[in-house]
């Protein structure tokens, strides 16, 4: 499985109805693990971005679908970030 990290913003959209985050979020999730997508982990944060969240996908491929089915109900918008594990890192550097 590939690691991802999730940056997000919430629209106008999203902010107007914010007291329906949490409810969002767990259809986020839900929406995910029925794209074979696992959440490791979803951050409140403060400054550019609103939230950051950890996931994994067995590719990119799998991934984009599953934002694309989140994203595209106008909540959010997202940068989303291939994150190597520090295996994956000291694998890559060793074939330098």
């Amino acid at each position: 499985m590939a690691s991802f990290v999730i940056l997000g913003r919430w629209t106008s959209q999203g902010i107007q109805k914010i007291e329906e985050g949490p409810k969002r979020l767990d259809e986020v999730k839900e929406a995910f693990q029925d794209r074979g997508v696992q959440t490791k982990s979803f951050h409140l944060t403060l400054g550019r971005y609103d939230f950051v969240m950890t996931v994994e996908a067995k590719n990119s491929e799998t991934l984009a679908a599953a934002i694309l089915s989140v994203v595209s109900k106008g909540n959010a918008s997202t940068e989303t970030l291939r994150a190597f594990t520090e295996g994956e890192y000291r694998s890559i550097v060793k074939e330098l």
